[in-house]
C-alpha cells in the first residue's frame, strides 16, 4: 500500500483525468432513476456489460418499480437469468419496488439512509445512485477503486471504508463530483489488477507503484 500522495500530486493527478474526460460516465445503461437502482442492485459481481445485455429489453417493458411489480419476480427472473446470483437478485428487485410503492410513492429516494434500507441497497449501491443520478459527491468503492486507491497513493486505505474516508478527504472539492468514475475507468482499463498498462498511464510520472510495467 503506497503512502497518501501531497496535495499539489492530487491536484495534477486529476487535472489529467478531467483534461483526458471531462464528463465520465456510469457504463450501466438506464432511463430514469429506478432503472439505475436496479442495474446497480443487479451489477454485484457481475459485469456492466452482462447487466446491460440483460436489461435492455427488461427496462423496455418494466421501468417503473409498479411495472416491475406487475411482471412479477418469474417474469423478471427470464430476463436476468445469465447474471450472477439471479434468483436472489430478483427477490430483492420485486421486494425494493414494492417498498417503493408503498412507501415511497413509487419514486426513487435521494437519501444514502433511505437507499440503504432497501432489499440488496449497500452503501456502494446508494452511493452509485447518488452520483450517477443526483450527482452528489459520493464516493463508490469497488475493486477498482480500492486497488488504485492503494496502488497510486490517491486513497490508500485497508478496507473499502478506510479508502471511501481518503477520496473524500484527499481529492480535492473541484474534483469530487466524478473522482470515482475516474478510479474505476482508470482501473478497468490501465491499471488493471494483473497487467497495468502503465505505458499508456496518464499519471506514470506521478504514481509510487514499484513494478511498473512498459
Amino acid at each position: 500500500m503506497a503512502s497518501q500522495l501531497d496535495y499539489h500530486a492530487m491536484r495534477e493527478i486529476f487535472a489529467r483525468f478531467s483534461a483526458a474526460d471531462p464528463e465520465p460516465k456510469g457504463e450501466l445503461e438506464h432511463v430514469n432513476a429506478y432503472t439505475l437502482l436496479v442495474a446497480v442492485v443487479l451489477s454485484a459481481q457481475a459485469t456492466d456489460t452482462g447487466v446491460n445485455k440483460a436489461t435492455r429489453a427488461l427496462f423496455e417493458i418494466a421501468d417503473t418499480p409498479p411495472k416491475m411489480l406487475a411482471l412479477g419476480e418469474e417474469g423478471l427472473v427470464t430476463h436476468i437469468r445469465t447474471i450472477g446470483l439471479y434468483r436472489n437478485k430478483a427477490r430483492n428487485v420485486i421486494a425494493l419496488s414494492r417498498i417503493l410503492v408503498d412507501d415511497y410513492g413509487g419514486e426513487v429516494p435521494n437519501s444514502r439512509a433511505a437507499l440503504q434500507s432497501l432489499p440488496g441497497v449497500g452503501r456502494k449501491t446508494a452511493n452509485v445512485v447518488l452520483n450517477m443520478w443526483w450527482r452528489h459527491p459520493a464516493q463508490a468503492v469497488d475493486t477498482h477503486i480500492f486497488r488504485v486507491g492503494n496502488r497510486t497513493g490517491i486513497a490508500p486505505g485497508k478496507d473499502v471504508a478506510a479508502v471511501e474516508r481518503a477520496i473524500e478527504d484527499n481529492v480535492p472539492v473541484d474534483y469530487q463530483l466524478h473522482a470515482h468514475h475516474w478510479l474505476i475507468l482508470h482501473g478497468r482499463y490501465v491499471c488493471r489488477a494483473r497487467k497495468p498498462a502503465c505505458g499508456a498511464c496518464l499519471i506514470r510520472d506521478l504514481c509510487p507503484f514499484e513494478d511498473k510495467t512498459p
